[in-house]
């Protein structure tokens, strides 16, 4: 067995990492190549060096080259970023043929420049993956893993990880309903408990990442686990018992030579994750600072018209289910934080005169900005809800905890779409939740700008809002 202590992890930083290696490669390998020859580097190798990361970091990006290789092979990698290389070298010599200054490049400086970057991207991953082994060693950077389905896939899946260190799995052990004489009869498997424990263990935190590795003929079994794993944010993968690598809309991960097809995960991978990020920066920045005087304005109103604090802090879900703290304007005379929070109703009177036009005109909101910036929130996401709310219809609304997938924001699809305010049926929480999980499926920064842009003209103001 795998066994070392475990912790969270947060975030594809290792891709970053290999992003900033690749971009520094390309530099520093051109300039060598240039030391070793004897070449100036002049402007034109500087645009010739611009052209060449541009499309090597496009290509790669196309290629999936950044996104997590946690359980992918080094050799996959490597070729995949000698692909992006060869193809930014033979856009170079298209872009200096149409432009006609080859003849002033030189073709021993390229050549080098080539071969040095061929190298060193293998040697920078090989360090990396060296690294990253002897941190797992340590019991850092490990992810808790477990196998549903005691058959022959969820065996062989399980030697993968056993024999592969680097992937960093801590195994927990297989799940089970079946009886000992159903199992898979060439392995003594280590039966953790029954396929419910699982899901017991997934809401406790106690597994991070979870195979089923059921047949596709237990599709009425595999349909309940996922409706019973909907209430969690583990990671979920489906092993395949035969060849899935033709399918679209599908991605398919790989833990050594087997195949597993992704169910529940957040759709910011690789790149994406630094994308939504940069947007939530930039963003919250320029609206940030656009509407501060708005700010003071509403902190001395708040201040004037009422006694209390001006901001109200209170614990939400964010990504991955984690607790934080959501800013707001205070907009009534209590402030509820507990086990029991009663959601505003037409005329509540707890609601101030003036906190009652934050609220319609959802001004209470603008302080979570400030959680953008903080990397708590992003601009865009499926609204928080209180932790009391949380807890109640996750039990009532199927796949309602997929919501923490991704950061929760300060509009979203659903809030445009009308689905704001008081849920006081279940119904309209269910539509709520339809609507957020549309967003987490279809998401793209062409998507992220226009709901930005129809919040400002349909998402502020609503009727539903007390």
């Amino acid at each position: 067995m795998i066994t070392s202590r475990t912790f969270k992890i947060g975030g594809n930083s290792t891709a970053d990492l290999y992003r900033f290696s690749d971009i520094f490669t390309l530099i520093s390998s051109l300039y060598v190549a240039g030391f070793i020859y004897g070449t100036s580097i002049s402007n034109n190798y500087i645009t010739v060096l611009l052209v060449v990361t541009l499309s090597y970091l496009y290509t790669a990006e196309t290629l999936g080259l950044y996104r997590s290789w946690r359980a992918g092979k080094l050799s996959s990698m490597v070729v995949t970023a000698w692909l992006s290389l060869a193809s930014a070298f033979v856009l170079l010599f298209i872009v200096a043929f149409a432009l006609k200054f080859t003849e002033e490049l030189s073709r021993v400086t390229l050549s080098l420049w080539f071969a040095l970057s061929f190298v060193w991207l293998f040697a920078s991953r090989e360090l990396v993956r060296l690294y990253k082994v002897n941190r797992r060693k340590l019991g850092l950077n490990i992810s808790k893993v477990a196998i549903v389905g005691a058959t022959e896939t969820g065996a062989n899946l399980y030697q993968q990880i056993a024999e592969n260190d680097e992937l960093g799995y801590e195994f927990v052990g297989f799940f089970e309903d079946r009886k000992p004489e159903r199992l898979f009869k060439d392995m003594d498997f280590n039966i953790e408990g029954m396929i419910d424990s699982a899901v017991q263990h997934a809401r406790n935190g106690q597994i991070d990442v979870l195979f089923i590795a059921l047949p596709l003929k237990a599709e009425k079994r595999i349909a309940d686990i996922l409706l019973k794993l909907g209430d969690t944010t583990v990671d979920v993968h489906f092993i395949p018992d035969f060849l899935l690598s033709n399918l679209v809309h599908a991605r398919i991960e790989h833990i050594g030579n087997i195949d597993t097809l992704s169910v529940f995960e957040s759709p910011y991978l690789g790149a994406r994750q630094w994308v939504k990020r940069t947007e939530d920066i930039i963003l919250a920045s320029i609206i940030l600072l656009l509407i501060s005087p708005l700010l003071l304005l509403i902190s001395l109103a708040i201040k004037f018209t009422s006694e209390g604090p001006v901001l109200f802090k209170q614990h939400r879900y964010g990504l991955a289910g984690q607790k934080i703290k959501v800013w707001k304007f205070r907009s009534m005379r209590v402030m509820e934080d507990n086990s029991v929070v009663t959601q505003a109703t037409k005329f509540d009177p707890r609601v101030t005169a003036f906190g009652g036009f934050l609220r319609r005109t959802s001004l209470d909101e603008l302080p979570q900005f400030f959680n953008v910036l903080f990397g708590e929130m992003s601009i865009v996401g499926p609204r928080p809800h209180a932790v009391a709310h949380n807890e109640e219809y996750r039990k009532k609304v199927e796949f309602y905890m997929l919501r923490h997938k991704v950061k929760p924001g300060i509009t979203g699809w659903a809030q445009i779409n009308g689905w704001r305010g008081e849920t006081d049926t279940l119904e309209k929480m269910e539509k709520r939740v339809e609507y957020d999980l549309q967003y987490i499926k279809n998401w793209s920064l062409i998507f992220d700008l226009k709901i930005v842009y129809m919040t400002i003209f349909k998402g502020f103001v609503s009727i539903n809002a007390y």
